[in-house]
């Protein structure tokens, strides 16, 4: 159930921009693996979820510029800021804590290079599994929007 803007019961506005907020494809079972595993770890549940295709998280893409046909990237919003392609991994991550953080050192890469090697993941997501993935965690089930 809803409210008029399309939000989850029990979610205010408010909330939702106070937290940070990743748009992933829940197809892709790496990408919805990654989103399990970022509910497991985020002990401060600083991070909410939504599909890239339903209607609020095509609204992120377009207003990221992207095409929402072709997810080819996650998309993070973390403090405030919007991450694309492997500075959104890097986001995500550093928000984490210890250990995870230590990801941040992938941002030492060129950029150009960095996002040449996240496209080629992304282009072959579905070839390292199927195109479905399991029911949600517990831990992501109660942070979807």
């Amino acid at each position: 159930m809803s409210n008029n803007q399309g939000y989850p019961t029990g979610k205010t506005l408010q909330e939702l921009h106070t937290k940070d907020l990743i748009v992933f494809d829940d197809l892709c079972v790496m990408c919805s693996g990654f989103a399990r595993f970022v509910a497991k770890h985020d002990r401060s549940g600083r991070f909410l979820f939504v599909s890239a295709f339903s209607e609020l998280g095509r609204s992120y893409f377009i207003k990221s510029g992207l095409d929402p046909e072709k997810v080819e990237t996650n998309i993070a919003l973390v403090g405030g800021h919007a991450y694309l392609k492997l500075a959104s991994f890097t986001a995500i991550m550093s928000a984490l804590g210890w250990p995870w953080r230590l990801a941040v050192l992938l941002n030492l890469l060129p950029k150009r290079l960095a996002d040449h090697l996240y496209d080629l993941i992304a282009q072959n997501r579905y070839r390292f599994g199927r195109l479905s993935c399991p029911v949600p965690s517990e831990d992501l089930k109660g942070r979807l929007l």
